[in-house]
């Protein structure tokens, strides 16, 4: 008897290493080709230059910080706060008695906050002349509440460890609750108080490529009585917080005091800053012209071929079409993501030091978002690559390609620049344009999709034009 004769097969092997040896035949194919190179380092090149012509023509904030994060970029921490230190569990009570200028979304009402810091955790009830009561707490919304409500009106506000709850009354016996919120990380000893604030009369003008945001502000004044905040530390005065993130001052021009009467002005509003200006995608937008030279090269990479018949002799020497297209893509692919992160990477580093000489404050690149947008841009030239190659397959001719592609990528934002916010939204939704979402780092009020979202759309579209290029390419001729 003789032993079994083991067998493995080689089909699996043979395979991989076949796509191997296309890989490196296609590599090999664009690195040898010096107009292809310069191409890729035309894409760097244009991209880096003008993220520094724009940090060159950058103006500065005003902020006078360092460093902006997006997450700070795109907060509103201003009003007038008046307060007294609140030693624990406690309330704070007062009676708004009188509410002035400002508009409907004028706010006056009370406030339970860790510190004078900006963007620190707080609990705010408010009247508002046009949507009643509110409570508020963190820098995303509005808050809830709502109603009838108007001036005089009772407020009340109670913390029971890190839960602060909001009641509001006509006549300072019946009270409605209005809400609870939870402030993660309010220390212990917390500060209590009245506060105003006022949104900034914001104008957008949108033109076709360009839009302009100019803010005028606006100031609020209100009256406040019956005030107190319990357990107080005895002894302590009413102290009135500076500019945003600075130092708090024992008086204040924003605040007077006469008979138990208190009267707060001020400006500026407390909660999201829905027209933020998101430094990080400004700095990367040079891409919207390096991409151009990256779509030129994934067409130039098939459409060369096509001109000069080499694709017929790829196809002899490798007849199983679809392999031929799945290594060029993924040569396209590969080279355009390295290029995009030199690209992306290079226009953050050198475009931060001179936006900091022009008084701006560039975010810093290890803050998620930030980075998230960095890599995100490589990874979108990478798709863009991809995307390019397939619509090549399909057309077969270099210029028409190209023009396919950079319509479908630049002129639905052009366009929606020049229409209603409602249908630039859904245009941007809908096209491959969408990608471009990636770089955002803030949300602002003329956001059309989140990040992963639309790249989500580009990465579809992109399939999309593989899978068509796949089947045209095993029935027609090279």
């Amino acid at each position: 008897m003789t032993a079994p004769v083991s067998y493995r097969s080689t089909v699996g092997a043979q395979a991989r290493d076949g796509f191997g040896r296309l890989l490196l035949a296609e590599w090999t194919k664009l690195r040898t080709v010096p107009r292809w190179v310069l191409t890729l380092m035309t894409a760097v090149a244009l991209t880096v230059l003008v993220a520094l012509l724009t940090a060159a023509g950058s103006v500065s904030t005003g902020t006078g910080e360092g460093t902006v994060s997006p997450a700070r970029a795109e907060i509103f921490d201003m009003g007038h706060f008046t307060y007294r230190p609140l030693a624990g569990d406690g309330t704070v009570v007062a009676r708004v008695t009188s509410q002035n200028g400002g508009g409907e979304w004028a706010k006056a009402g009370l406030m339970i906050r860790g510190s004078a810091e900006r963007g620190t955790p707080y609990a705010a009830l408010m009247v508002t002349p046009g949507h009643g009561v509110r409570l508020q707490t963190g820098y995303r919304g509005d808050g809830a509440g709502g109603g009838t409500g108007s001036v005089p009106r009772w407020l009340r506000l109670t913390r029971s460890g890190t839960t602060v709850t909001g009641y509001e009354s006509a006549d300072g016996r019946d009270w409605r609750r209005v809400g609870s919120v939870r402030l993660e990380g309010l220390p212990r000893s917390a500060q209590a108080g009245m506060f105003v604030a006022v949104r900034d009369a914001i104008e957008v003008e949108r033109r076709f490529g360009s839009e302009s945001v100019t803010a005028e502000p606006a100031d609020t004044t209100a009256t406040f009585d019956h005030v107190s905040v319990s357990p107080s530390q005895p002894g302590t005065a009413w102290r009135d917080r500076g500019a945003p993130g600075g130092p708090a001052a024992p008086v204040s021009t924003g605040r007077t005091l006469s008979g138990g009467t208190f009267t707060l002005s001020g400006f500026g509003d407390i909660g999201h800053n829905a027209f933020a200006h998101d430094a990080t995608k400004t700095m990367l937008t040079g891409v919207l012209i390096g991409q151009t030279a990256i779509v030129a090269l994934a067409v130039l990479f098939v459409t060369a071929e096509y001109r000069r018949g080499m694709l017929r002799t790829t196809f002899a020497a490798s007849p199983r079409r679809g392999r031929v297209l799945a290594a060029k893509a993924t040569v396209a692919g590969l080279v355009s993501l390295a290029a995009g992160l030199v690209a992306a990477f290079g226009s953050v580093l050198l475009a931060g030091p001179l936006m900091r000489s022009n008084g701006m404050a560039p975010p810093p690149l290890g803050d998620a978002a930030v980075l998230r947008a960095v890599l995100g841009t490589a990874a979108l030239l990478g798709v863009i690559a991809v995307f390019s190659l397939a619509v090549a397959v399909i057309v077969r001719r270099s210029a028409p390609a190209i023009t396919v592609v950079l319509l479908l990528l630049l002129v639905p934002q052009i366009v929606a620049t020049g229409l209603p916010l409602s249908a630039a939204r859904w245009l941007e939704r809908l096209t491959p344009a969408a990608g471009f979402a990636i770089q955002q780092t803030v949300t602002r009020f003329d956001r059309a999709i989140g990040p992963w979202a639309g790249f989500g759309v580009l990465c579809a579209y992109t399939a999309v034009a593989l899978a068509a290029a796949l089947w045209l390419v095993r029935r027609r001729d090279a």
